[in-house]
């Protein structure tokens, strides 16, 4: 093996250990992980960092996914984020089972800009359990589907994996932002429609009842409360429109060759956040106090989450630039193994990691070499990409080391250990499933 494979085994096992083992948080473990792999540069130790720290300063997606966190952050803290599951309560209230499709549909829709299991588990299990357990959900099972559906801010983009993974030295050359952010989230959405079918099979199972008619507003009544909480999502859907035929027309029509210089992953981000104000513009704070504590509760999210992407960023520059995706390839070519069992193997591996870690930190880990064996087997780039993010999203409901089960096994008021049987079973090796049929071509994206 050269000497950049073997920096990479060095940067995965420093982030296992410090993040997995010793506890520290993710950012600490990226950082101390990209001096190990400017160790392996002898001599140049120094030159390889900086081309690290350069390449890092210069990704836009640095910029694009720490707009992420803040859109996610005000749409949760200004409300936005319970008025949307009030109006979907409405929809999917009456239904037996309900509060678990209105569930589902909430981890959907914060998956993207939440980016995070635990934060995904916590704003929306505090909210749906109790309703659950009120139409004859059992605890446990309700505790259960919030865990599973936690991954969703893995699997579904926009989300700050997706942008670690596009980062990598063995992405970087090959995959855009633009180019993949449609297929991920197609891939995204069957393992949403995956997860309706757990809750319709649960509740038929179970024989769940409907939600309480006192907890379910008339939609009339909830649109009119809450509509305008829906409209933060055009900053999604306008800059995806314009990925397509007509929209990339309209726009070289309009701006001619400058619309190619138009990103995506730039403009989703600063468009919802512009929404997000004129929704909210009345509970925005009104003085320089107000806003600097609402921002100074944001510090301590983006000191950790900046330094996983930045030094993510410039880990992956250094290992490229000791030859990574060369000799990655070379090794997977020789496996010479059909793109089934590339895939099935590459996916058991993010999950095993994914269990104890993150799956953030599993995709800054080892996201480019799962890349590099798929690609090498065939697999189409953006396939592989929407693979292992899919792979990676079974974090949430990963006994034992999974937090997203424990935060929703203490609002449901549960022993964690009740969940664990029934998310391997499924959530986990389904979502493998899942991944391996996206890798394959078996499910379309």
């Amino acid at each position: 093996m050269g000497i950049a494979v073997w920096a990479l085994i060095a940067y995965i096992a420093i982030i296992v250990v410090w993040n997995g083992v010793l506890k520290r948080n993710i950012g600490e473990a990226m950082l101390i992980g990209f001096a190990g792999v400017c160790l392996f540069g002898g001599a140049d130790f120094l030159s390889l960092a900086w081309a690290g720290i350069a390449d890092a300063l210069a990704e836009e997606v640095v910029f694009a996914a720490l707009a992420f966190v803040f859109m996610g952050y005000l749409l949760t803290k200004l409300g936005l984020i319970q008025e949307q599951v009030t109006v979907l309560n409405s929809v999917f209230g009456r239904l037996r089972g309900g509060a678990g499709y209105v569930s589902t549909s909430a981890a959907a829709l914060l998956g993207g800009p939440a980016g995070s299991g635990s934060g995904i588990a916590a704003s929306v299990g505090s909210v749906t359990i109790p309703w659950m357990t009120r139409s004859n959900w059992r605890p446990d099972l309700a505790a259960s589907l919030v865990a599973g559906n936690a991954g969703l801010g893995i699997s579904i983009p926009p989300s700050s994996s997706m942008f670690l993974l596009l980062g990598s030295a063995a992405v970087a050359p090959v995959l855009t932002a633009d180019q993949l952010f449609v297929p991920a989230l197609v891939g995204g959405l069957w393992t949403v429609a995956y997860r309706f079918v757990v809750v319709f099979v649960w509740v038929r199972r179970h024989n769940i009842a409907a939600t309480d008619a006192a907890d379910i507003l008339p939609l009339r009544a909830a649109l009119r409360a809450g509509w305008t909480s829906l409209l933060v999502y055009a900053g999604i859907l306008i800059p995806v429109l314009m990925t397509l035929d007509f929209g990339v027309k309209l726009m070289e029509s309009r701006v001619g060759e400058a619309a190619d210089d138009v990103s995506i992953v730039v403009w989703i981000p600063v468009l919802t956040v512009l929404a997000t104000f004129a929704v909210a513009w009345k509970r925005l704070p009104r003085t320089g106090r107000a806003w600097n504590e609402l921002l100074g509760e944001m510090a301590p999210r983006y000191a950790v989450i900046g330094a996983t992407l930045f030094f993510a960023f410039a880990a992956a520059a250094s290992l490229g630039e000791l030859g990574l995706v060369d000799q990655l390839t070379s090794i997977m070519q020789a496996l010479d193994a059909p793109a089934v069992v590339i895939a099935s193997l590459v996916g058991l591996l993010l999950v095993i990691i994914a269990a104890p870690l993150t799956g953030t930190a599993t995709i800054a880990a080892v996201g480019g070499v799962a890349f590099s064996a798929l690609t090498a087997a065939g697999v189409a780039p953006a396939a592989a990409a929407t693979a292992i993010m899919i792979f990676a999203s079974t974090e949430g409901a990963s006994p034992p080391g999974a937090a997203p089960i424990y935060i929703a096994s203490g609002i449901a008021q549960v022993d964690p250990a009740r969940t664990f049987g029934r998310l391997i079973i499924w959530f986990v090796i389904p979502t493998l499933v899942i991944g391996v049929l996206v890798a394959t071509g078996l499910l379309p994206i």
